[in-house]
């Protein structure tokens, strides 16, 4: 049976370590720990499921809760990443099903995520979740 865990310390951030960086290549090595503590501060929370083995987390999803004025409260997924070889198992499924879940218990109506365009087995997953494509999200380097 797959556990979600909630990684609240260094080391079960560390845990979830290797896919934390095969997901998001732009991170630290050496720094993204202390990133994710940092954003935890103002309400980031990163849950995970342990690989078969317990050496190393199977998948992640970190997210938030905030209020919008056109959304009211929502849970935003900012991660959501599966190992390639943990794949097929249930893990994202089980993952989201747990952000569902949080949204409940906190009398959150929407959940919400933004996914890359040629992402096509992670759209099924959102569509058999009953996600909805809502909106386009628009992004501007200012530098």
């Amino acid at each position: 049976m797959m556990e979600i865990r909630e990684a609240t310390t260094r080391e079960e951030i560390e845990f979830c370590g290797t896919a934390i960086l095969e997901f998001r290549q732009n991170l630290n090595a050496g720094t993204y720990v202390d990133q994710i503590l940092n954003m935890m501060k103002s309400g980031f929370k990163l849950i995970y499921i342990a690989n078969e083995d317990n050496s190393s987390a199977a998948g992640i999803c970190g997210f938030r809760i905030f209020e919008m004025l056109r959304t009211e409260t929502i849970i935003y997924i900012d991660d959501l990443f599966t190992a390639p070889d943990s794949r097929g198992k249930g893990c994202a499924g089980l993952l989201l099903d747990r952000v569902d879940e949080i949204a409940k218990e906190n009398n959150i109506k929407t959940v919400h995520l933004d996914s890359g365009f040629t992402l096509h087995p992670a759209h099924r997953l959102y569509l058999s979740k009953k996600y909805i494509l809502a909106c386009h999200h628009f992004a501007k380097a200012v530098s």
